[in-house]
């Protein structure tokens, strides 16, 4: 009546064995550490990055407990924080002697501190939250106006494109202010071209000016229904390009979210250094093409623009075989222009490239440019930070049609799933400012943690007592099951990689409340099946059986509340949502399951069982 099948009992023993090891690693904390990461998309961070921070942090007599390469960057963790205060500086001074213009984020970070034996099973501790682990936070707020700003002139140019190719002539075309004006030389040119141009930009709303003399005006404003979703746009893509440049520093579970209409909110747990968080939260890369210029094959001319002497209207770089190149100013075409961005392989070469593919508008810009400067080089440059650098400079063979366009030039693999990345992000849709910063520091996140486990601890120890003293054997049983509970309720958080904040603690000790009420069901129906004359093993056997649908309905209907809060909430209430669901999974797991697993073993191989104790009396 009273027994399990062995796989019960040991399904039970396995989730406590896995709990307890899971629960683990939460137990040794965090060590200080630096994080080295590439600033540039052509910097790659590899073995040999690896040991070249080893030789620095060597030569200045500085010893970490441990350093290693992931896929975000050399990690090296120290023994305090003054230690890695000093490592910080030597690897900036050594890695970015050019402080102007850094190859490497060299930024200040928390490490899990567990064994290498727990992190070779993939056993994890929980993800802290900017409450308690520390770290930086910013509101950004976006420059919609420079968002609207930068549509118009692009329009302007695709005006100006069009009309070319509808061969109407005559007209000049600007972006004045927030409107885009036309001129005509008379009113007849205007009537000509206005159907044309208005049925190609229907998101502009076109009025006619008078000009100077004879001239006339067409001005063009964004309809109102455009600039919202312009403005949507902007803040959702540069919401995506911060999670694609923070990823990269290997911040664990940074909260990037929108605030109102016009602002965003970014937090990075562990990131105590605001400087180079800022860093990264600006890095993005676009792409420019532009034409070579026709001095560049004049060794004479080459050598004065080394020196500095440099053609009106172009620019000196460097290609990455380090030959001298001179590139117009003038920009053919941008990233903006781009609606992909794949690594691959050039098909004559099956050396690494990038495939990109243009939209509409690009397409036919390009195909332009190629038709026009067949024998001529063409750069394409990867500017980042505001600097260029020159990726390749092909000849222009024939007309490039389709929008397909492939950039390689001496790069590996995986350079070219980085360089992809970075143009697939793009640049911000629009500027942004930082409106407010503060920085969080891990002592006053130490404090929330201790102050958070005391409450859970006290509340466990309180509900406890209560529960041995009252129900006596039944309780040991039911407190047992509530150090189960938590067990597994960490363990889940912690295989999870969920994000635990004060909110969460506060679920934690809202579970253990609500988990006790399961057991309490229980021992009161034991209780009134011994009163109604029932033996002890039939009392128990009822006592489960009967107050489990009183359990599932109680505990299945806080659940519906839970999910709502899940999906519907945000930060601190999703936060709680989150530890809350899943305290109720092993709440209803381990005040059924594990409790009676207990009882069964205790009880359940007496055949004939005279008393049990649950209450201040021994039952008979």
């Amino acid at each position: 009546m009273n027994r399990y099948p062995l796989w019960v009992y040991v399904t039970v023993a396995v989730a406590l064995a896995l709990g307890f090891l899971y629960t683990l690693p939460n137990f040794f904390g965090e060590s200080p550490a630096v994080q080295v990461s590439s600033a540039k998309a052509t910097v790659k961070v590899d073995q040999a990055t690896l040991g070249r921070v080893e030789s620095v942090l060597r030569e200045a007599g500085i010893e970490p407990t441990g350093i290693f390469l992931d896929p975000t960057g050399v990690k090296a963790r120290f023994a305090s924080t003054d230690v890695q205060l000093r490592a910080r500086d030597v690897l900036e001074r050594a890695l970015n002697p050019d402080a102007a213009n850094p190859s490497y984020t060299v930024a200040l970070n928390l490490l899990s501190a567990s064994p290498a034996w727990l992190r070779a099973i993939r056993a994890l501790p929980m993800y802290l939250g900017l409450d308690l682990r520390g770290g930086v936070h910013f509101l950004l707020q976006i420059d919609m106006r420079a968002a609207v700003t930068k549509r118009l002139d692009s329009l302007a140019a695709d005006i100006r494109s069009h009309l070319r190719e509808k061969k109407i002539r005559g007209a000049s075309v600007s972006r004045v202010g927030q409107e885009v004006v036309i001129q005509f030389q008379d009113a007849a040119a205007l009537d000509a071209a206005r159907g044309a141009i208005e049925s190609a930009f229907p998101e502009l709303a076109f009025s006619v000016r008078g000009g100077e003399g004879a001239t006339q005006r067409l001005a063009g404003t964004l309809r109102p229904e455009a600039a919202k979703r312009l403005e949507e746009y902007a803040l959702k893509q540069n919401i995506q390009t911060l999670h694609n440049r923070i990823n990269e520093l290997g911040v664990a579970e940074p909260v990037i979210q929108q605030q109102g209409a016009e602002r965003i909110v970014v937090q990075l747990p562990g990131v105590q250094d605001t400087a180079k968080a800022k860093e990264i939260l600006g890095r993005t890369a676009t792409l420019e093409i532009r034409m070579v210029d026709e001095d560049n094959s004049n060794p004479a001319a080459l050598a004065a623009a080394k020196a500095g002497q440099v053609p009106f209207g172009s620019e000196y770089f460097e290609d990455r075989n380090g030959a001298p190149i001179l590139v117009k100013r003038q920009v053919v075409l941008t990233g903006e222009r781009l609606t992909d961005a794949q690594p691959g392989f050039d098909s004559q070469t099956q050396e690494p490239a990038v495939h990109l593919t243009l939209d509409a508008t690009g397409a036919r810009i390009f195909k332009e440019i190629t038709r026009e400067n067949v024998g001529k080089r063409m750069a394409i440059l990867l500017v980042e930070k505001g600097k260029g650098e020159v990726v390749t400079a092909p000849v222009i063979r024939t007309e490039i049609a389709g929008g397909r366009v492939q950039i390689s030039g001496r790069m590996t693999t995986t350079e070219a799933n980085d360089i992809a990345l970075l143009l697939r992000a793009g640049a911000l849709a629009a500027p942004m400012e930082i409106v407010e910063e503060r920085t969080v520091g891990p002592s006053l996140g130490a404090e929330n943690i201790e102050k958070g486990f005391k409450a859970t601890v006290y509340g466990f120890l309180a509900l406890a007592f209560f529960i041995v003293v009252y129900y006596e054997v039944f309780g040991v049983f039911s407190a047992l099951a509530l150090v189960a509970n938590l067990l597994l309720l960490i363990a889940l958080l912690s295989m999870l990689q969920a994000t635990l904040t004060l909110p969460g603690i506060a679920a934690i000790a809202l579970t253990l409340g609500m988990a006790i009420d399961a057991n309490v069901l229980i021992n009161e129906r034991i209780r009134e099946e011994l009163r109604g004359g029932a033996t002890p093993q039939a009392a128990i056997a009822a006592g489960y059986e009967k107050a489990f649908g009183t359990i599932l309905d109680s505990n299945v209907t806080t659940l519906i509340a839970g999910l709502a809060l899940l999906i519907f909430g945000s930060g601190p209430v999703r936060g709680f949502a989150v530890v809350h669901v899943l305290g109720i999974l092993t709440s209803l797991f381990s005040a059924v399951v594990v409790s009676r697993a207990m009882v069964n073993l205790t009880y359940g191989r007496r055949r004939k069982l005279e008393r049990v104790h649950i209450g201040n009396t021994a039952w008979k």
